[in-house]
């Protein structure tokens, strides 16, 4: 996976997004497995627009189902038919999603709020707030949940665990 490549794609298409997901929180946290890039993208046509053309040049492929698996159509249109869209590419697996479970409807809030970074190559991203991605794994299902990645952002922000399992400190 080619993280850096499929940033700068992103950014040179000017696509309005944030790093959500494992590579967001590696980059900004911990060393964490990760097979994919996940992005939240501002859900405007002219947005999907420029999306689609960072799809197209990075070789994207997608499908609804297996059958239909083939490289992304050049009108932005299919973009419209679903909330996530799991996608190969020439640099690794990117995940597209148009609404963040927890956050739906907050994006600009999240966006004002946003990390901006580099990678260690130097390639500009912004990144989901360390409150947003704790909002977004609390807004999961238990069997979502990613513990550890919790307990970090809880650390992270202060919060401590209690024996009782409540917590101290806030956001």
């Amino acid at each position: 996976m080619n993280v850096d490549a499929i940033l700068l794609t992103l950014n040179r298409h000017e696509v309005e997004y944030l790093l959500i997901g494992g590579v967001n929180f590696l980059l900004r946290h911990d060393p964490v497995l990760t097979f994919d890039i996940d992005i939240w993208i501002e859900d405007s046509p002219a947005n999907r627009q420029r999306l689609n053309g960072t799809l197209v040049e990075m070789e994207a492929q997608w499908g609804a189902t297996e059958k239909e698996w083939k490289a992304v159509a050049r009108d932005a249109g299919w973009l419209e038919r679903q909330s996530v869209f799991c996608l190969t590419t020439r640099y690794g697996a990117l995940d597209v999603f148009r609404s963040v479970k927890g956050l739906e409807g907050r994006y600009a809030e999240c966006l004002r709020m946003a990390v901006p970074a580099k990678t260690a190559t130097g390639i500009p991203y912004r990144g989901l707030s360390d409150p947003h991605m704790l909002e977004c794994q609390l807004a999961l299902d238990e069997t979502g949940r990613k513990p550890e990645r919790i307990r970090r952002l809880r650390e992270s922000l202060g919060q401590v665990q209690s024996q009782g399992g409540g917590h101290r400190g806030g956001v």
